[in-house]
């Protein structure tokens, strides 16, 4: 049963947060101007205020594990994966991992980047 709810719970944080994604980028990108990216920029910044102030927030008060789940995980989750990739940043620089850190974002960025050509120009072949 816990296991039902805890996938129940961050499904539908997930759908929520999806969705907001999509509004939100798409207001920002019809609100400004051409040239950047300020759609995915806007909700990738955004998202990581929530995460951060969430975090905090849930390490102060009683908390049920499902409402985690489902703000955290399920909603900031599918909202953006770069708030969780920030988040998992602050926690290596606060428990002084700083060598870990540095590899962890160089290593994402730059292998990230990588892959989406990989993936593009292995489509080409096909």
């Amino acid at each position: 049963m816990k296991l039902i709810m805890s996938v129940g719970s961050i499904a539908m944080g997930g759908a929520l947060g999806a969705l907001l994604r999509v509004y939100i980028s798409h207001w920002l990108i019809k609100v400004t101007s051409v040239g950047f990216p300020w759609g995915t920029f806007g909700v990738n910044m955004l998202g990581c205020l929530l995460i951060g102030a969430c975090w905090a927030h849930f390490q102060d008060v009683a908390r049920s594990e499902l409402w985690v789940l489902f703000i955290m995980m399920g909603f900031l989750g599918a909202f953006t994966t770069f708030s969780t990739f920030g988040l998992e940043m602050l926690r290596l620089w606060q428990t002084q991992q700083v060598l870990v850190a540095i590899l962890y974002l160089l290593s994402s960025n730059i292998l990230g980047l990588m892959a989406v050509g990989l993936g593009y120009w292995a489509r080409q072949l096909f």
